[in-house]
């Protein structure tokens, strides 16, 4: 049993840099606290598995629930951690729910700001299209030919 122990707690330590900064790591840990993972002794398994549920979570920038995927940044994640963290709760955490749903409405503001933004970069490509300019990062060269000699073919 402590030869297993000592592997979960290994895996562990191994996980933290997937989290990306230290602040990171402390809302993940704030959050698998939430669950009961003391005594650390007798739950390391259980703490390796769900820091590894939110290595997965992070690395993959989605989630499903309920048989549909939702894509979500770093940055929604741990605000949806914040939120849960910061919840009081009357008995130990089972599973992920209460943090996918805060998910779901972060990840679908996120979805309609992308769109947003999208929207509004093709009405401003067609708004300088439109008045003959060129897009900013889609700017042509233009190359100027003296037409004298061209003129002169011409005749």
């Amino acid at each position: 049993m402590e030869v297993l122990a000592e592997g979960d707690i290994l895996t562990v330590i191994q996980l933290m840099p997937k989290f990306g900064s230290q602040t990171n790591a402390n809302i993940v840990w704030a959050y698998v606290a939430l669950f009961g993972i003391s005594p650390l002794k007798s739950k390391t398994k259980k703490l390796r598995l769900l820091l590894e549920e939110m290595a997965k979570l992070f690395e993959m920038e989605s989630f499903k629930y309920q048989k549909k995927t939702y894509v979500i940044s770093r940055a929604g994640i741990i605000e949806a951690l914040s939120v849960t963290v910061h919840h009081t709760f009357p008995d130990n955490l089972t599973g992920h729910n209460y943090l996918k749903k805060i998910m779901i409405g972060l990840a679908e503001k996120e979805d309609h700001a992308a769109g947003r933004k999208a929207e509004e970069d093709l009405r401003e490509g067609e708004k300088v299209k439109k008045h003959g300019g060129h897009l900013k990062d889609g700017g042509r060269e233009e190359k100027l030919v003296p037409i004298k000699g061209i003129l002169e073919h011409l005749k």
